[in-house]
């Protein structure tokens, strides 16, 4: 059977749990306290193959991090945008590819839209990682 979507922000964010320091939640919220991530579902392509066998999730990590100052901000950003190490985005998350067994497979596809947040009186700096996750 199919993972639910809900299984797989579950495994999702048990993944990036493994980010020592970083915050995680299996939705979008206010930013309390940073580094933060929060994933959300953006989409299902239902007939990956016959008979709902390969159902594809695309799903987006969305990394906050303060902004002390650019050089910091975009010091931090770069190491969760890192290939590999122990802050690293991908890394953390394709260190199980099954997420815990709900998944067939998954691929950290991109980190993109890099941007400035602002929060009450306080800056931010975030970007998006992209995942597709067949299920």
């Amino acid at each position: 059977m199919p993972a639910t979507v809900n299984q797989i922000l579950d495994g999702l964010v048990t993944r990036l749990q493994t980010i020592s320091g970083l915050r995680c939640y299996d939705r979008p919220s206010d930013i309390q306290a940073v580094p933060s991530a929060f994933v959300m579902f953006d989409s299902v392509e239902y007939n990956g193959s016959f008979a709902l066998g390969n159902a594809q999730h695309q799903m987006t990590v969305t990394v906050v991090v303060g902004r002390v100052s650019d050089r910091a901000g975009y010091q931090s950003l770069s190491d969760f945008a890192a290939t590999t190490g122990a802050k690293s985005i991908r890394a953390a998350i394709e260190g199980d590819r099954t997420l815990g067994g709900v998944a067939q497979t998954l691929i950290v596809q991109r980190a993109d839209n890099v941007r400035s947040l602002s929060a009450g009186e306080a800056e931010y700096l975030a970007v998006d990682f992209t995942i597709l996750v067949h299920a």
